[in-house]
């Protein structure tokens, strides 16, 4: 019995991130979190590697070897690479031969139309699924950090992923409001690099202004300066150079962004009923996604909107634990949340 029962036990969950992609498995927790890449042989459009792998090539290959992401801002990019991704995450999260194809809970953005909508699904049933259930990201982080989303109070979740910052009120269940900011870590790397640019004459790539955002970067103006050593390509002469990046500096430019999320934030409440913000001035905001990590954010938005703000325990994996709880409630949800 035990043997049938885990052929047919496949369902997983999938937060499809701009950035990361990590998927839940039934009864087996988080299987996978590996980066949202692809790397390609423009020579023939054979795929030569995915996830991780395809991200260690990043920057490292020969002319004929591209890596990309397929999704840009939370949205599909490129359909068929995205479709490739799917199946590759869903093979490996898979424990072998199963008589039927897994359920999949998907996370998406709120903002996205009902055409990309239908990409995301065609694109997971191409990947192998036998059934796909589309949630909001918001609702997913919110189900996954704990908060009460069935009962009828107000809660706020804010999450700051890598493409955009999903804000959503939700109360039984549901989306009040919310709103889709295309602001998250992807801008931040972008905006450091362009400050190396700007400020050294050097060009770095994506991978070394993700470690330098993860080593000293920061929106606390007033932290103690921290530098951090940077090699990179000198744009005037071309050849390999090295150069001392400073922590406040990076706190300067990467301010605005945050203000921006905040006039997201408030226009969300703007539009919240006055008794659901009752609850949230009472409750704080909960603070997720994988760049709220970033030093000195949540001080920052707390005095941007004057309401604390909660930063989950380990808020790159709450979307994906919140698809693994809507898997408990597949075809009930399914049957509200039906493409038309």
């Amino acid at each position: 019995m035990r043997r049938l029962f885990s052929l047919i036990a496949g369902d997983i969950g999938i937060d499809l991130g701009t950035i990361n992609t990590l998927v839940f498995v039934n009864r087996r927790g988080i299987a996978i979190n590996e980066p949202s890449v692809v790397a390609i042989d423009i020579n023939n459009g054979d795929i030569v590697a995915v996830g991780q792998r395809a991200w260690d090539m990043v920057g490292k290959t020969p002319g004929n070897i591209v890596s990309m992401r397929p999704l840009e801002e939370g949205v599909i990019s490129d359909y068929e690479v995205t479709q490739a991704m799917l199946k590759y995450f869903i093979d490996k999260s898979s424990s072998g031969f199963s008589l039927l194809a897994a359920r999949v809970v998907v996370s998406i953005p709120s903002g996205i139309t009902d055409v990309e909508k239908r990409a995301v699904e065609d694109a997971v049933l191409q990947a192998g699924a036998r059934d796909v259930l589309l949630i909001e990201e918001s609702l997913a982080s919110a189900l996954g950090t704990g908060l009460p989303v069935y009962e009828p109070a107000g809660n706020m979740v804010v999450n700051i992923g890598g493409g955009t910052t999903e804000v959503a009120v939700i109360s039984l269940g549901g989306i009040v409001c919310s709103k889709s900011i295309f602001i998250g870590g992807d801008r931040f790397n972008q905006i450091i690099i362009e400050h190396v640019k700007n400020v050294y004459n050097m060009m770095i790539g994506y991978s070394t202004a993700e470690e330098i955002k993860l080593a000293i970067g920061t929106v606390n103006v007033n932290r103690d300066d921290m530098k951090y050593e940077v090699s990179g390509r000198d744009l005037i002469t071309g050849l390999p150079q090295k150069t001392m990046i400073s922590s406040k500096a990076l706190a300067k430019v990467l301010e605005p962004e945050v203000y921006e999320i905040i006039d997201g934030i408030k226009s969300v409440l703007e539009r919240t009923p006055p008794e659901l913000s009752s609850d949230i001035m009472k409750n704080g905001i909960t603070l997720t996604g994988g760049s709220s990590r970033l030093n000195g954010l949540p001080e920052m938005l707390s005095r941007g909107i004057n309401m604390a703000f909660v930063l989950d325990d380990d808020p790159m994996v709450s979307a994906c634990i919140g698809t693994g709880e809507i898997l408990k409630k597949f075809n009930e949800v399914k049957k509200s949340r039906r493409i038309k």
